[in-house]
């Protein structure tokens, strides 16, 4: 389970995005300034559009970690591109305000882990996105693939790729009418109280009880089940109002899970180690709040010694999501290569 890491470090030209504020909370669709990371959002193309973020060094949700060494999250860089992803359809692809992007799948992968080590400032994190599809006739995008290619210093650190739905309030009533047949309930109607059996922080890689998303957990050898039953006041998961679960909740309830059975399998030294470095997810319907999600793992072994967790999602009998994580334990990281910058930070004076 232990992994080697030898950075590769190809320079990016200079691309002068400025880190000095961040953009408005609208266009990457947050309701508080504190949970926006991108500062500058600049066309390279029709399709292509390049995007700056900082990533914060102290964070409610994702600096709440007891992994070691202290990298920048996975599902932070997973936020930032989303949110990239969103300001550059709002900004440079003509998708009007008010439009909802719907996941049905993404991936995402991180490399050159030294990189990712968080240091005395803030991380200025490089997004270079490409948008792949097709226009309506009245020219609206309708469905396509959002990828991305993220740099921090120079130095390549992950890669996203996302398909999409775009829909506009209209359409998203519709579909969430045709799934349910009922409205939907809200989150701001449900209480912010610790829901029965939540799971110990420290098993599931957290300190903050607010941060916990599982309920009812239980490992059996290489296999594991627990409820979804996140904190509706924790406001990095939900920003905003949800007639649903959001993805980024289902992500986290595999990560914690894939931590819980790693530290029951392997002891909780390993799970202090192991490190988010992989995501593969498909959804098959939304997930809603008053249904009962039930998560279900298998553990294993995967590629270069890298432990692999599937984990399925299910409203009772019937499939919702399946997620897989691929974890690596860092024993060591080499100090991460000086390359140049790759922001040349300009403030548009």
């Amino acid at each position: 389970m232990t992994t080697d890491l030898a950075p590769t470090a190809p320079q990016l030209p200079d691309t002068r995005l400025a880190f000095e504020r961040t953009v408005a909370r609208s266009l990457v669709h947050r309701s508080s300034v504190s949970e926006v990371f991108v500062t500058d959002v600049r066309p390279q193309s029709d399709t292509t559009v390049l995007t700056g973020a900082q990533l914060p060094l102290n964070h409610g949700y994702f600096s709440d970690h007891l992994q070691s060494p202290r990298l920048y999250d996975a599902l932070l860089l997973l936020e930032a591109g989303r949110q990239a992803g969103i300001a550059g359809s709002h900004a440079h692809i003509g998708l009007k305000a008010g439009t909802t992007m719907i996941v049905d799948s993404f991936t995402l992968r991180l490399e050159n882990l030294p990189a990712l080590l968080i240091g005395a400032d803030p991380g200025e994190l490089t997004v270079e996105t490409e948008y792949i599809g097709r226009r309506r006739r009245a020219g609206r995008w309708r469905k396509g693939t959002i990828e991305q290619s993220f740099h921090i210093g120079g130095v390549p650190v992950g890669r996203h790729a996302m398909d999409a739905l775009f829909v506009n309030p209209h359409e998203n009533e519709i579909l969430r009418h045709a799934q349910r047949g009922t409205p939907a309930p809200l989150t701001s109607q449900f209480p912010d109280t610790e829901p029965a059996g939540h799971a110990a922080p420290h098993l599931v890689g957290r300190a903050n009880p607010l941060n916990v998303v599982l309920a009812d957990p239980a490992v059996t050898g290489r296999t594991a089940t627990a409820l979804v039953a996140p904190r509706y006041g924790n406001r990095s998961l939900f920003d905003h109002d949800y007639d649903h679960l959001p993805a980024s909740v289902l992500v986290e309830a595999a990560r914690q899970l894939a931590l819980l059975a790693v530290g029951e399998h392997a002891g909780a030294e390993a799970r202090s180690r192991t490190h988010l470095v992989g995501i593969d997810a498909a959804f098959a319907r939304f997930a809603e709040l008053d249904l009962p999600v039930h998560a279900e793992l298998a553990l294993s072994e995967a590629e270069s010694g890298r432990t692999s967790a599937e984990v399925r999602f299910r409203h009772g009998a019937e499939e919702i999501a399946s997620i897989t994580v691929a974890l690596a334990e860092v024993r060591e990281l080499p100090d991460a290569p000086v390359v140049g910058s790759d922001t040349a930070t300009s403030t548009t004076e």
